[in-house]
């Protein structure tokens, strides 16, 4: 009996008793109070049926206390109806099927009630007509997205304290919320204590508690509160496609560039004047991309003067080599080139210390030099010599409007000369990269923590960019530049391309060049230039050729090419190449 006893109270507790709990109030007040929150939860779902329970009730009474009110009835539907159909007020309405769905159903509404006033809504068939009414005009209702986006809102702000509590947030709270075309955004305030760091290195687990697809969720700060922040969760990837690119939207260097477009279908802009810029990604990340937006640009700006190195042969920048007033591909070529450069700079700072003038202001007869590098880590390499001018240019380049712009796939310190070139560049543009921490590499330490999460980056063109005004790590799509588009963007731009100021050309023509045989006394370089230039090859010769054929110096060439095409003796095949 004992052991029967002992046996007896192991199976009570492992199979417990199920408990009812008899509610203090009467049942109908409960069944009451379930309906009426059942009825609260699902208000969106019965908005047809309320509103037509709304008007039979309202026909009633003003059919018994002022029948002869269907003409003002009638004429405010009118109204109404017009004022939903053309401006879609009082909803905010944009799209046109969804303004003629809010001036139908106001017109049907207003007539019925106008009708039902006057004679009584019991008269047939006066019932029959709302309640068949009801279906039409709730099926594109029920259906609507963005309706049923709403309603998904509202039940995750009532559930968002357990939530909060289960991915270990405890405490916060949503203030508001709306719905837009790609999904949802809510104002988040966080417990004293809380950060929006603590939100972000939750951001899978409100994933998972939200029930989305991977990486659907966005956290911003909120700029005028560190405690507070803003959740942005996106049903649809808005950059799933690629975005055509519209066309240079800069006429000069001093207005912004538009790279691209943010996930809100806001542009990506950003001004060049007096900046370095750094774009880094992996392979297949769009880096080139990004290089055609920007050159596209800058070759329509009338105070620019392009150059340009590639050492994979130039096989990224050649094909806007006619906006491209030099262009290096070979170490040695690159090392001259920014040697150059040095001496423009030198030039400029000496001019502007003597005009006691802080700045150079880029105008189209004294242009800003812009030298654009793909794959830096490549000269980083091959042209040691190379990166201590680079470094001089990025540390006093930019009052004197020489800037940079380098691409790399990874900026390692290495490859950045010891990271003195890095630490100069304002504007960094980071791809998709394939190590986590290559984000802190190519914007800076302790981005990746801030939720720069470039690694997540799933297309090529899809950006962070780190720059004055743009300090939240807001995700964005580059625009698609096709090789038909630099083509033409390229040769119709080429004829409207600046030369440097003399100054900046004197001084490039005073620089020590390599020595050179000598020439034989009796060669006449008048003679010789027009000897070359009549046998000069369909495409022309350039500059460079010119003066490496003659002996002669840069400016002497451009004199006389200049005094040659002014009497029809030569003239200029395509940017940079002549011939007679």
């Amino acid at each position: 009996m004992r052991s029967y006893g002992r046996r007896h109270r192991r199976w009570n507790r492992r199979n417990p008793q199920p408990l009812l709990f008899v509610p203090d109030e009467p049942l109908t007040l409960a069944a009451l109070a379930a309906i009426g929150r059942a009825l609260y939860r699902y208000r969106s779902e019965l908005a047809p049926i309320t509103t037509a329970v709304i008007l039979a009730v309202a026909g009633l009474i003003l059919h018994h206390t002022h029948p002869g009110a269907w003409p003002l009835i009638a004429a405010l539907t009118v109204a109404a109806a017009l004022a939903a159909a053309l401006r879609g007020v009082p909803w905010g309405l944009t799209r046109t099927a969804e303004r003629a769905y809010a001036a139908t159903t106001t017109a049907v509404a207003g007539t019925w009630l106008a009708v039902a006033a006057a004679l009584g809504p019991v008269r047939s068939p006066l019932l029959t007509v709302l309640v068949v009414a009801v279906v039409p005009f709730g099926i594109p209702w029920w259906g609507h997205r963005r309706r049923r986006a709403r309603v998904r809102v509202d039940r995750v702000i009532n559930a968002w304290p357990n939530l909060a509590e289960v991915i270990g947030l405890t405490g916060s709270r949503i203030m508001s919320a709306v719905v837009d075309t790609w999904g949802w955004r809510a104002r988040l305030k966080l417990r004293p204590g809380q950060s929006v760091t603590d939100v972000v290195t939750r951001v899978p687990a409100i994933e998972s508690a939200l029930g989305t697809r991977p990486g659907a969720v966005r956290v911003e700060q909120d700029p005028a509160h560190a405690g507070r922040c803003t959740m942005r969760v996106l049903a649809i990837d808005p950059h799933a496609g690629a975005i055509p690119w519209p066309g240079p939207t800069a006429r000069t260097l001093a207005d912004p560039i538009e790279l691209g477009v943010f996930e809100d279908a806001t542009p990506v802009r950003v001004a060049l004047l007096r900046k370095h810029a750094l774009i880094g990604g992996t392979t297949d990340s769009g880096k080139s991309g990004v290089l055609n937006v920007v050159l596209g640009n800058l070759a329509a700006c009338a105070d620019v003067v392009l150059w340009g190195i590639d050492l994979k042969g130039g096989m990224e920048l050649r094909p806007w080599a006619p906006c491209l007033a030099r262009l290096a591909t070979t170490p040695e070529e690159a090392t001259e080139l920014l040697a150059d450069a040095v001496a423009v700079l030198d030039a400029r700072a000496h001019a502007s210390g003597r005009d006691n003038s802080r700045v150079w202001e880029p105008t189209p007869a004294a242009p800003a030099l812009v030298i654009v590098i793909d794959e830096y880590a490549e000269l980083a390499d091959t042209a040691p010599d190379a990166v201590g001018h680079a470094e001089s240019i990025a540390r006093r380049g930019r009052a004197l409007a020489v800037d940079l712009l380098a691409a790399t796939q990874r900026p390692t310190q290495k490859a950045m000369g010891g990271g003195a070139l890095r630490s100069q560049m304002s504007i960094r543009v980071c791809l998709r990269v394939r190590e986590r921490r290559d984000v802190d590499l190519i914007l800076d330490k302790g981005m990746l923590t801030d939720g720069w999460h470039a690694h997540t980056l799933d297309a090529p063109g899809k950006f962070y960019i780190l720059a004055d005004g743009h300090d939240q790590p807001r995700r964005a799509r580059a625009y698609l530049v096709t090789d038909e588009l630099v083509r033409q963007t390229a040769a119709r731009y080429a004829d409207q391309r600046p030369d440097l100021d003399p100054l900046s050309r004197a001084a490039i023509d005073h620089q020590p060049k390599p020595i050179e045989p000598p020439r034989p006394a009796a060669d006449d370089p008048e003679q010789t230039l027009l000897t070359v230039l009549d046998q000069a090859p369909a495409d022309g010769l350039t500059a460079r050729e010119l003066i490496d054929l003659t002996g002669m110096g840069r400016t002497w060439i451009y004199n006389r090419l200049q005094a040659h095409a002014t009497t029809g003796r030569a003239r200029q095949v395509t940017r940079g190449h002549w011939r007679t």
